[in-house]
Formats: C-alpha cells, sequence, structure tokens
C-alpha cells in the first residue's frame, strides 16, 4: 500500500476526529491542515475523498456500524469512530482497495491513534462490516486460497 495513502488516512482520522468534536466546517479544517503542512506527504486527492465523503454519508456508515458495535455509535471513544467510520466507508465506497488491506490500515490506524486494545475492538467490528460488505470478495479468496491448498 502507499505511504501516500496511509499518510491521507492518518490525516483523515484526525480532520474527522477534528470535525467531530467541533462540528466545524469541512472546509475550514481542511485549510487548516493545509496550512499548517499536515497534507505533506499525504494523497490529497484520496485525503478530500475520504474526508468529504464521509460525513455525506455518515448516517447509512453508523447504520452499518449500529448491527455491529455494543452501544451507539456516537457514544464510542471519538478517535475509535473516526477509524471505524473510514473502515466502513472504505469497504462499502471502494470496492478496488482489498478488504484485507482495509482492516490493516484500520488496524494500524488504531494501534497508532488509538487507547491500548482498541485495534482489537476495530478490527472485530470492521470484519464483520466486511463480511456483510465485501461477502462476494470475502468468499471468492477463501475459494482461491483452498485452491492453492489443493494444487
Amino acid at each position: 500500500m502507499s505511504q501516500t495513502k496511509t499518510n491521507a488516512r492518518k490525516a483523515v482520522v484526525q480532520a474527522l476526529y477534528q470535525w467531530q468534536m467541533t462540528g466545524q466546517s469541512l472546509i475550514s479544517i481542511e485549510l487548516q491542515f493545509e496550512e499548517d503542512g499536515r497534507l505533506k506527504g499525504v494523497q490529497k486527492s484520496y485525503f478530500k475523498e475520504l474526508f468529504h465523503g464521509i460525513p455525506q454519508c455518515v448516517d447509512t456508515i453508523d447504520e452499518v456500524l449500529s448491527e455491529f458495535v455494543d452501544r451507539p455509535v456516537d457514544v464510542i471513544d471519538p478517535v475509535e469512530r473516526a477509524i471505524l467510520r473510514l473502515g466502513a466507508y472504505e469497504l462499502m465506497h471502494r470496492p478496488e482497495m482489498p478488504y484485507r488491506v482495509v482492516l490493516n490500515e484500520s488496524i494500524n490506524l488504531a494501534k497508532y491513534f488509538g487507547a491500548d486494545g482498541s485495534h482489537r475492538y476495530v478490527n472485530g467490528i470492521l470484519d464483520k462490516v466486511a463480511q456483510k460488505k465485501r461477502a462476494v470478495e470475502i468468499k471468492s479468496k477463501a475459494q482461491g486460497e483452498r485452491q492453492k491448498e489443493q494444487d
């Protein structure tokens, strides 16, 4: 996975956190990140797609997440909520991105930004989202791995 996309995801988590906590406009947060130099080394087009796309469909994302979380989405720790929303968005809207990449990137973000053990929580939830939203991809991957074992 490209480091600039990984960096974009890190910036998105921070920007989503700020948006969730302050309610500032997306444009003002993006401008602040640009002015502060926090978008250096970031694939800016990916950052913009994620940062603007997630809030546009946050209700749908939260509805999907709510099937698998143990409490209302709006009371989940804000860092974990930002990571879960990012991962769910990618699983739902970026089918060309392998689900395992989305899960691994989300786990790494939780290890980097989250509390101890939050990566396990994020992994558990997003794995269930992937099972629902990427069932065909997961089944195909499993069949391919079984075929390799038989060869």
